[in-house]
């Protein structure tokens, strides 16, 4: 590796940020505000870790011979390595996982985390979708 070349990270060294972050934001703003401010605040927290964030990413999809430019939306693509969808929700309901784990099977990616920041514990909140990826 070239001196001050940045070793690429992986899946889950880029959601063990993702999710110290989550902390920081819950402990600090608590549960019960709108999904778009954790959304705005998390992103804020993940590029002050020097994280490259997308927030709202369009994602197209092809069906046969029809392409959809905007199908979906991703709320964080951190990394271009793992997918963030969250709530701010009393439960999380297994639609939510669904969904997730359609994001990542369609756009290619291993790792997902579903963040509920409506939980009264951020730990309770935080699931980890996988697809196709090791879970150690």
């Amino acid at each position: 590796m070239m001196k001050g070349a940045k070793r690429a990270m992986t899946e889950n060294e880029v959601a063990t940020i993702i999710v110290d972050a989550a902390y920081q934001v819950h402990t600090r703003l608590g549960p019960g505000l709108l999904e778009s401010v954790y959304e705005t605040v998390l992103e804020y927290e993940l590029k002050k870790r020097g994280l490259r964030v997308v927030r709202q990413a369009a994602v197209g999809i092809d069906y046969d011979e029809l392409h959809v430019d905007d199908a979906y939306r991703i709320d964080l693509n951190v990394e271009e390595l793992v997918l963030v969808e969250l709530k701010s929700v009393e439960t999380v309901m297994p639609v939510h996982q669904k969904q997730l784990l359609t994001y990542l099977r369609l756009s290619g990616k291993r790792l997902g985390l579903l963040v509920n920041f409506g939980a009264p514990l951020i730990k309770q909140g935080i699931q980890r979708i996988a697809n196709g990826m090791p879970e150690n």
